[in-house]
């Protein structure tokens, strides 16, 4: 009797440790399922964030090509506006060297017939750019010399005009003896800047001087 208690109680005990057995390797079944199963979700959860942010990032990227585009466009117009507005101008300022210089000679000999004194006249009037030479006979030598003070005093003339020659002619009893002379001048307009033309100084507003 007492060893087959003894054998009963064995057997108890080995259930006992089978069924123990049996639920802690459950157990760690189901932890290590969890644990699969939450690093199976962190994963795809990690994955679909980046995703998101690299959706986000990409289409910031576009915008951020089309706005670069875009001010690339504007920056070109702008360019453009600049030099037209460049040529416009020079446009401008040539239109206003040539006005000034289709009134220069307008003044020139406006100046040159206030300064001409009594029997003194002209027989030809020469231009090269500013340089003048004028050609002419008078009676009395007195005459020339006013006629040179005349344009000096103008301001439209630089100083000093140059009386280049002068030569006698001879007359008769009805015509008295003349002086023929040729003189060279310089015109300016007045106040103009030294080494500045007449045409540039008008354009630039030159005002006459006192």
């Amino acid at each position: 009797m007492i060893r087959i208690n003894l054998l009963a109680a064995e057997k108890e005990r080995g259930k006992k440790k089978a069924a123990l057995f049996g639920t802690t390797g459950q157990k760690l079944t189901i932890g290590c399922s969890l644990i699969l199963v939450l690093a199976c979700l962190f994963v795809g959860w990690r994955y679909w964030s980046l995703t998101r942010q690299s959706t986000a990032l990409d289409a910031e990227i576009s915008a951020a090509q089309q706005e670069t585009t875009r001010l690339h466009s504007v920056i070109e117009q702008v360019q453009q506006f600049e030099q037209r507005k460049a040529q416009l101008q020079q446009r401008v300022v040539l239109i206003e060297q040539l006005r000034a210089g289709q009134t220069g000679p307008v003044h020139m000999l406006d100046q040159v017939s206030r300064a001409l004194p009594p029997m003194l006249w002209l027989t030809e009037l020469k231009q090269a750019g500013d340089d003048i030479t004028i050609d002419g006979r008078t009676t009395v030598l007195t005459s020339l010399t006013d006629f040179v003070a005349s344009l000096e005093a103008s301001g439209y003339f630089k100083k000093s005009i140059d009386i280049v020659n002068t030569t006698t002619e001879a007359g008769s009893a009805q015509v008295p003896e003349l002086i023929k002379f040729t003189i060279k001048a310089s015109f300016q307009q007045p106040g103009a800047k030294p080494g500045l033309t007449p045409a540039v100084a008008a354009a630039q507003g030159a005002k006459p001087g006192p």
